[in-house]
């Protein structure tokens, strides 16, 4: 694969997978009890929004940069940028943090987290990043592949009753990548049956995601819920205009909870034409 999100980092998708990612993870910490967090594309987990790969696109000016600009009423978006504050509190005034920081700033002491990468350039800067955070274990592996290898996961002789698994590919093969997606999902769910699965996806035509959205309904999970985030008119194929997640077996009440952060994110990052953001159940809770 030849990704990489150094030039993307900040931008309003990863604004959009980064509040949710945050609300997840409190969700599963106001429970008692450690929980396990699996990212399967983990990148390298801190990048610097000064460096020459984030300036060169810029995407960061209409995402993270806009929204520090901005006063903030919403507390999940206002959650996120706190976090942004102590990543640069911790690494500079560039830093941007990755999902496994993020992970690492929200879960407790005696939570775990596996992160998964496979360029070994990254595997190895994701490693040097966490070396000293006995919580986070790094494996240079493909990501699908983690969902039968790593799951259900272990403490010893305990197995985890709760936690998370965060699936955010590159989309190198565009559409055809939903359907490797869609198999390792099923594949947790049938190994780990009660976790959250977050798929992360880009929406270029909203249009061209109907046969995704059936097949996600589909899925032998208890619950399905979607939401996207459009910062323009979802009417090019050449670029994408928003990203979405896909979320299985989300904590209850998370989408009461995010539903206004999407409207926010809309109206602070959104262009005029941008459709309003979406918060939909494909399969409801029982």
């Amino acid at each position: 694969m030849n990704y990489r999100h150094a030039f993307h980092a900040g931008n309003h998708a990863d604004v959009l997978k980064h509040v949710v990612l945050l609300a997840l993870c409190d969700a599963l910490a106001r429970k008692p009890g450690p929980c396990f967090a699996l990212d399967t594309h983990a990148g390298r987990g801190l990048y610097a929004l000064d460096a020459d790969a984030a300036r060169r696109t810029g995407e960061s000016e209409g995402g993270v940069a806009r929204l520090l600009a901005l006063p903030i009423g919403d507390p999940c978006v206002a959650r996120y940028l706190d976090a942004i504050r102590a990543c640069r509190a911790a690494h500079g005034a560039h830093a941007y943090p990755g999902s496994p920081w993020l992970l690492a700033y929200a879960l407790r002491a005696d939570d775990r987290i596996a992160c998964c990468e496979l360029q070994p350039e990254e595997a190895a800067i994701l490693k040097a990043n966490f070396r000293g955070d006995p919580r986070v274990a790094v494996h240079q592996r493909d990501g699908y592949a983690a969902l039968k290898a790593l799951l259900p996961p272990r403490a010893g002789d305990t197995r985890f009753s709760r936690g998370l698994v965060l699936v955010d590919p590159p989309y190198e093969a565009q559409l055809r990548e939903f359907d490797a997606a869609l198999a390792a999902l099923r594949d947790g769910l049938a190994r780990w049956p009660h976790a959250c699965y977050a798929l992360w996806y880009p929406i270029k035509q909203r249009r061209a995601l109907q046969p995704f959205h059936r097949a996600a309904a589909a899925l032998p999970a208890k619950s399905a819920l979607l939401l996207e985030l459009l910062v323009r008119a979802d009417d090019s194929p050449l670029r994408m205009n928003g990203s979405g997640l896909l979320l299985l077996n989300p904590p209850w009440q998370l989408e009461a909870m995010l539903a206004p952060a999407l409207a926010a994110l809309r109206d602070m990052l959104g262009e005029a034409t941008a459709p309003a953001s979406r918060s939909e159940w494909l399969k409801p809770p029982a």
